[in-house]
């Protein structure tokens, strides 16, 4: 019989922690949840709003095994996360193997070191079912949301889709910011800047005034001609600049993706396997607070490392609202060791933490701030030196945050002034430019950004955010992808020499790489649910759901009165939407007439996504039917451009003996000839391409499909060598085989035998 038996949430975990306890204990892991919610139905009793929990299929065998081995056990230890996810599966554990809660030790810790195993043994709990009914609620909450309205969203838009509770907030945030994007009309200005020449050094400074107008810009700089140039004020000050925080979940996600370029779920993954591996605490916090061991650990691997100077010992205090989910930040589990083994994305993500803790108990940065301005004789404006010396780097010498998206990180941006000088003394402008600049419109969501906004708003916890980015964009109703700029003219006027000199310049704006931006379907959902929910889609409802769950897990709150609250209001509003009838679908828009037919045109959600159309399903005629291409938006497109998508298909000769028919579809334009599909580049117009370019389409299609086809069999139609992205491949009946790397260079001489031999054995 086995003493002890102590269950973990992953294999990684579970191979971790084996490690550090004795013979005496057995670690299994239940890889997740092991019960929920039934996937197909709703699986919630609405009168009573009970859940209706079953194990999957795929768990089964697991949960054999775990009962099992729970029954041979003297003492069963549930060392599942410490979070509620991580009580709720505890929970679900005891129900389904039958555990008496009052003898099932409930142990956590977060952080997988062998002293952190061995005090949680020392100090096991009991099961908080508060915790764990706070995961329940947020479960169900979800489930009747997103059960409720997908149906609605079939009938009233489209088939297929769904919405989520969170989910759809979020892609709020994105729609709108998109249309203040598209309102937005920038406004011009010039801007001033001069390089004077300061005892022997050049020194940029800039107008402390912008002007609105072109001729007033060109005025001052006529004025500058004649002006004498002197040092009206001299200011130094000693600044201090302390250490971000450590990092929690979301400002993790932030700066991995700044830093890193990591996706928000790319970070969570790495994190996790970091975690399971015992090099960092738990990864799933909004709390910044440190350890005291960590303190202590970090001093002396920051003596040591760096010298007694550039240590400060520091603790932060956790302000984000019900930061309960941890009890620490994220930070290396021992802080002496600076690098780790495993994946570069590992050793690159630990490196960022490990830096970033490791400057929280560092000394403040010392600088000097000189700001210099410079007047002219003939004018009230006056110019600003701005110079930064850093007079001791502390955190500075491993650390510096990023500030935002767009910020580049450049440490020579930080400059002394010259050494020589003083009040009244006159310098001399090597040249005075004006720029004309243009208003700044909102800037579009990163993923990380979008995670700050959702923090600020309160909106969902750190176990949220991940999942919420990915079910948005794995929905399309986000996509995330590069916003070509636009090119524009501006003007730049140089005063050098005594001369102005005026010239234009180009440049591209708005180009934004990496930004998520909405898809026509995201918007019609999004205003439809803003229209007939507009509770779920509030951000303060959204917000104080969260609280309601942060009461329900301190035990302030009952979680089946919280959701017979919500389910109260919410189904009527699902019934009446469900009846309401309207002229127009959503997100339909008449555009105009068809001058030829007479006919209307317009614009809607189809089956297979945004479509125009032109006439109406009472014509006699059936309507015509043209799919919307990537860079038209239903908001947007012109009646002109609408017509002109029906200039298409268009047969432009033969070839073979067939029609060569240029099209278009929900792909893209096309090229058809012998019911094959070719894809159009897409710097080639549909409407303007040649027979002769189609046909060298057609032919390097061929080209490349002989080429995927290296070897067919008289034995058997049915299989064939192939050539795939990483070399040759057996195709045989629908399914695909693996070739051994031995046998890549032999295609030639492989025989039918040795073929079906290396299927029958992939096949055991």
């Amino acid at each position: 019989m086995q003493d002890n038996l102590v269950i973990v949430e992953s294999p990684a975990k579970a191979k971790t922690i084996e490690k550090f306890l004795g013979k005496d204990f057995k670690v299994m892991s239940s890889y997740g949840h092991i019960r929920d919610l039934k996937k197909k139905e709703i699986s919630i009793d609405l009168k009573n709003l009970e859940p209706e929990y079953e194990i999957p299929e795929e768990k089964r065998r697991i949960v054999s095994e775990l009962k099992s081995n729970a029954k041979k056990a003297k003492k069963v230890w549930l060392a599942s996360d410490e979070d509620r996810e991580g009580e709720a599966i505890s929970w679900h554990l005891c129900e389904v193997l039958g555990l008496d809660e009052k003898n099932t030790n409930r142990i956590v810790f977060h952080e997988i070191t062998k002293n952190a195993i061995l005090e949680a043994i020392e100090h096991p709990r009991h099961l908080d079912m508060n915790l764990a009914n706070a995961q329940q609620a947020r479960r169900m909450l979800d489930r009747l949301v997103g059960f409720s309205l997908s149906p609605v969203l079939w009938r009233k838009v489209k088939p297929q889709l769904s919405a989520g509770r969170v989910q759809s907030v979020a892609v709020r945030l994105i729609v709108e910011r998109e249309r203040e994007i598209q309102e937005f009309k920038p406004e011009t200005y010039y801007r001033l800047t001069a390089v004077f020449m300061i005892d022997g050094q050049e020194v940029k400074a800039e107008l402390d005034q912008r002007f609105s107008k072109h001729e007033e810009a060109l005025a001052f700089l006529e004025k500058c001609k004649d002006a004498q140039f002197s040092i009206s004020s001299i200011q130094k000050k000693p600044l201090k600049r302390t250490p971000a925080p450590p990092f929690t979940t979301s400002t993790l996600q932030q700066e991995a993706a700044r830093k890193l370029g990591f996706t928000v779920s790319q970070t969570m993954m790495v994190a996790q396997r970091l975690y399971e591996n015992g090099h960092i605490t738990y990864m799933r916090t909004d709390s910044v607070n440190l350890s005291s061991l960590c303190i202590g650990t970090a001093k002396s691997a920051v003596t040591e490392l760096y010298g007694e100077n550039y240590s400060k010992s520091r603790n932060y205090t956790t302000h984000s609202k019900g930061a309960q989910e941890a009890h620490e930040a994220i930070r290396p589990s021992y802080m002496e060791h600076s690098t780790i083994q495993g994946t570069s994305q590992e050793k690159r993500l630990y490196e960022l933490i490990w830096k970033r803790t490791i400057a929280t108990q560092m000394a403040d940065a010392e600088i000097e701030k000189t700001t210099v301005n410079i007047s002219l004789s003939n004018a009230k404006e006056q110019f600003i030196a701005t110079g930064e010396k850093v007079t001791f780097d502390g955190f500075l010498k491993v650390y510096r945050e990023s500030l935002g998206d767009d910020e580049v990180e450049n440490d020579d941006n930080i400059s002394a002034m010259p050494a020589v000088m003083k009040k009244g003394m006159a310098v001399e402008a090597m040249e005075v430019v004006s720029t004309q600049k243009f208003s700044q419109s909102p800037l579009r969501y990163t993923e990380a950004s979008l995670v700050h906004k959702l923090e600020e708003l309160g909106i969902g916890r750190p176990s949220t955010y991940a999942p919420t980015i990915s079910t948005i964009q794995q929905r399309e109703y986000v996509v995330k992808g590069d916003k070509k700029g636009e090119e524009r003219q501006y003007a730049i006027d140089t005063l050098s020499n005594g001369t102005i000199a005026s010239k234009n310049k180009k440049e591209i704006a708005g180009n934004e790489k990496g930004k998520l931006m909405p898809t026509d379907i995201g918007m019609v959902v999004n205003d439809f649910l803003m229209e007939y929910f507009p509770t779920i889609m509030d951000y303060n409802f959204t917000a104080n759901v969260e609280e309601e769950f942060d009461s329900i897990a301190d035990g302030k709150m009952d979680w089946h009165k919280m959701l017979k609250s919500f389910y109260k209001d919410f189904e009527p509003t699902v019934e009446n939407t469900m009846k309401a009838r309207s002229e127009h679908k959503a997100g339909e828009r008449v555009l105009g007439e068809d001058p030829k037919t007479h006919k209307p045109v317009m614009v809607k959600i189809g089956r297979y996504g945004p479509l125009v159309q032109i006439g109406s399903a009472d014509d006699k005629e059936k309507p015509l039917f043209a799919q919307l291409p990537k860079d038209k938006s239903l908001e947007s497109i012109t009646l002109e451009e609408a017509l002109e998508l029906f200039r298409l298909p268009r047969t432009i000769g033969k070839f073979e003996g067939s029609n060569v028919t240029i099209g278009t579809g929900r792909f893209g334009p096309y090229v058809l000839h012998k019911k094959k599909y070719v894809s159009i580049p897409k710097d080639v117009d549909p409407l303007e391409i040649t027979l002769e370019q189609a046909v060298a389409l057609i032919e390097a299609e061929k080209k490349a499909e002989k080429q995927r086809h290296l070897k067919t069999f008289a034995e058997d139609a049915k299989l064939e060598v192939m050539n795939g992205r990483y070399g040759p491949y057996l195709a045989y009946d629908g399914k695909n085989y693996r070739l051994p790397k031995s046998m890549h260079d032999k295609v030639d001489a492989m025989t039918y035998e040795e073929c079906m031999a290396i299927i029958n054995k992939s096949k055991d």
